[in-house]
C-alpha cells in the first residue's frame, strides 16, 4: 500500500467517523483510484454510502468489495443492511447469513437477520437469533424487545413478559414495549395488568394508535363498553381512515344497544372498504336488532357474498326469500353479541 493511498484511507476513516460522508466519499474514490484492487475500500465507501441511505451505490460497492475479497465478513454485512433497505428480504437474509459464517460474533448481522425474520413471521428462527446475540454479550433493550415480540407470536407469553420486562428495565420509556407486555399479560387474562402497560404505552406516545386499541379491546371484554367507545374514538380522531377503530366501535355500540350508532360505524367502515364482510355482517345484526328486517337480511346476504359466512355451512345455498333463513337469522343475531 503506498503512503498516498494510506493517507486517503485514513483521512477517509476520519471523515466518515465525524459525519463528514462526502469528503470521505471522496477520500475513498481517491484511495480506489491509487488501488482498485483494495477490497476494503469499496467496503469502506459502501459503507459511507450507506450512512447517506445511497443504497444502490452501497450495494454496488460491496458487490465489488466481495469479488475482489468474499472472505471478509463486512462486504456482506453492509450490504445486507442495503437489500433490507430497499425491501429485499431474501438477499438481505443471504446476505447476513455469509457475514455469519465468516464472523459468527458480528452482532450487527444477528440482530439484523433477527428482525428481518421477525418480519416475515418466521418467528422461530427470529428468537434463536435474537437469543444468540444476548448470549455473545448484547444485552440490549431493543433485542429484548424484538425478541419478545416474537415470543408473542409464538404464544409464549410468559417468555414474552420476561423479556419486555428486562427490555423496561434497560430502557423505560418505549411505548412500544409496554404495549407488548401489554398484549402478553391480556391474553394471559391478566386484564388489570394489560390495562396498566396499555395505559402507560399512551402515556409515553398519546398518538400510538394500537395502544388505543389494545386497551379498548381489553376493556370491551371487561363489559365496560364507554371505556371502550373512548379508546377507539381515539383512533378514529388520530387517524379518521381507521377502518378497524370503526368498526370496533361499532361493535361496542352494538353490546351496549345502541345500535343507530353502531350502524353509523359499520357503513364508515364499507364507504372506506366496500368488501369489508364483517362490517356488512355487524350492521346486518344492528338492523336485525332494530327490527328493520328487510335491511338487516340484505346486508346478511351481502356478508355471506363476501365470503363472511358466520351462519356456517348449513345455511349455504338457501334462497334468498326463504323465511325460515331470515328467522333464523334474526334469532342467531339476538343470541349471538358482537360480530367477530
Amino acid at each position: 500500500m503506498s503512503s498516498t493511498e494510506d493517507e486517503a484511507i485514513k483521512r477517509g476513516n476520519l471523515l466518515r467517523d465525524n459525519g463528514d460522508l462526502e469528503g470521505a466519499i471522496a477520500a475513498y474514490t481517491e484511495a480506489i483510484r491509487i488501488n482498485p484492487q483494495n477490497a476494503q475500500l469499496y467496503s469502506s465507501r459502501g459503507h459511507a454510502y450507506a450512512r447517506k441511505s445511497e443504497w444502490t451505490n452501497a450495494i454496488t460497492d460491496c458487490s465489488e468489495a466481495i469479488r475482489l475479497d468474499s472472505h471478509r465478513a463486512e462486504g456482506y454485512w453492509v450490504r445486507a443492511v442495503a437489500y433490507g433497505r430497499i425491501g429485499d428480504s431474501e438477499r438481505s437474509i443471504g446476505d447476513c447469513t455469509e457475514a455469519l459464517r465468516r464472523d459468527p460474533k458480528l452482532l450487527e448481522a444477528l440482530v439484523w437477520r433477527a428482525r428481518l425474520f421477525n418480519a416475515k413471521g418466521e418467528f422461530e428462527k427470529a428468537i434463536a437469533d435474537f437469543t444468540e446475540s444476548i448470549r455473545l454479550g448484547l444485552r440490549y433493550a431493543e433485542v429484548y424487545w424484538g425478541r419478545g415480540r416474537a415470543y408473542n407470536k409464538v404464544k409464549e407469553f410468559d417468555k414474552a413478559i420476561a423479556d419486555f420486562t428486562e427490555s423496561i428495565r434497560l430502557e423505560p420509556k418505549c411505548a412500544e414495549v409496554y404495549c407488548g407486555r401489554g398484549y402478553a399479560h391480556s391474553m394471559r387474562g391478566e386484564v388489570d395488568q394489560g390495562l396498566a402497560d396499555y395505559s402507560e404505552a399512551i402515556r409515553l406516545n398519546p398518538k400510538y394508535t394500537t395502544a388505543y386499541y389494545n386497551r379498548g379491546d381489553n376493556h370491551s371484554k371487561a363489559g365496560n363498553f364507554d371505556k371502550a367507545i373512548a379508546d377507539y374514538t381515539e383512533v378514529v380522531r388520530l387517524d379518521p381512515k381507521d377502518a378497524g377503530a370503526y368498526y370496533n366501535r361499532g361493535c361496542s355500540y352494538s353490546d351496549k344497544g345502541d345500535y343507530d350508532k353502531a350502524i353509523t360505524d359499520f357503513t364508515a367502515v364499507i364507504q372506506i372498504d366496500p368488501i369489508a364482510g364483517h362490517a356488512f355482517y355487524g350492521r346486518g345484526h344492528a338492523y336485525m336488532q332494530k327490527g328493520d328486517i328487510a335491511k338487516g337480511d340484505a346486508d346478511l346476504d351481502q356478508a355471506e357474498k363476501l365470503g363472511y359466512k358466520r351462519l356456517g355451512r348449513a345455511q349455504q345455498g338457501e334462497s334468498k326469500s326463504n323465511p325460515l333463513k331470515r328467522w333464523v337469522r334474526i334469532l342467531w343475531s339476538r343470541l349471538c353479541g358482537r360480530a367477530k
